[in-house]
């Protein structure tokens, strides 16, 4: 038997004032698309603001459903949105936003399973990493170098091919 331990470097800001100015403008335009997001049933919203390396900025905000399954998460909305309007075009990165209706959210809210597989996909397809950063409504901003960071160990196309 082998271990084999599996980790990544996390970047953690006190503040977002402390992020380079394009990511801490990416978070902002995540906090404004958090803003608009549609969360009447679970009170928690989240923003997402992508940046293309052609310097568009996509925005994505969860959208929730009286039928649990048919709401999706802002990353996807996000991303889903990049793909279709921008395909082919490389995605930097991800800025997520979250905040709760309930308390203040003072820690970040990282992306649920769904959304990481979904823009581990998108990193494959690219062959280069997407930087991902993630606030709460306040406090501390962890930032990661990419989406493998994320999600190790991911199931992707290799796992589909005949050879």
């Amino acid at each position: 038997m082998q271990v084999k331990k599996l980790g990544f470097d996390l970047e953690v800001y006190t503040t977002k004032e402390e992020l380079p100015t394009t990511e801490k403008h990416l978070l902002e335009m995540a906090v404004k698309a958090r803003k608009n997001a549609y969360a009447p049933y679970s009170n928690f919203s989240v923003g997402a603001a992508i940046l293309l390396e052609n310097g568009k900025i996509v925005l994505g905000n969860n959208q929730e459903n009286a039928c649990y399954p048919s709401g999706l998460c802002a990353e996807r909305v996000a991303i889903f949105s990049a793909g279709a309007n921008y395909p082919n075009t490389t995605i930097l990165s991800v800025a997520i936003s979250a905040s709760s209706n309930e308390e203040e959210l003072m820690q970040p809210a990282g992306p649920c399973g769904n959304c990481r597989q979904s823009m581990a996909e998108y990193e494959q397809k690219q062959e280069s990493p997407i930087s991902v950063i993630m606030s709460g409504a306040s406090g501390a901003v962890y930032k990661c170098k990419a989406v493998q960071d994320l999600l190790p160990l991911t199931f992707n196309s290799s796992f589909l091919s005949d050879s």
